[in-house]
């Protein structure tokens, strides 16, 4: 059975296991430099599936796509910006960009 959770509930969740008491520099220093660490080890088994012909886990993918998730909402968090927002935004800005589904041709000449 597929369980999913609502950016709200998922962002609320998330802040609890945020450490608590730092300067937002701190905070900020952490999150960006975890993302950058959970997106190296997504990268690391793509390239090793595609390149050493090692087998390829798709709970590790989504393990690690949930870490990147993770340090995503808690900058977002420190931030006050609320992921569902977000990712409206986005899908507004994608629906512009590419009104009729991804094109070659609007990717390159692209206006937004």
């Amino acid at each position: 059975m597929t369980k999913i959770i609502n950016f709200a509930d998922y962002q609320k969740q998330a802040a609890r296991t945020m450490k608590p008491g730092r300067l937002l520099k701190e905070d900020l220093a952490d999150y960006t430099m975890g993302l950058s660490g959970e997106v190296g080890e997504l990268l690391n088994k793509i390239k090793k599936n595609l390149f050493h012909h090692h087998s390829i886990s798709y709970d590790e993918i989504a393990e690690e796509i949930g870490d990147c998730l993770w340090y995503l909402h808690a900058i977002a968090t420190k931030f006050g910006l609320d992921m569902g927002e977000i990712a409206w935004q986005n899908i507004e800005k994608l629906k512009k960009r590419y009104p009729h589904g991804y094109t070659d041709e609007d990717s390159r000449n692209r206006i937004v």
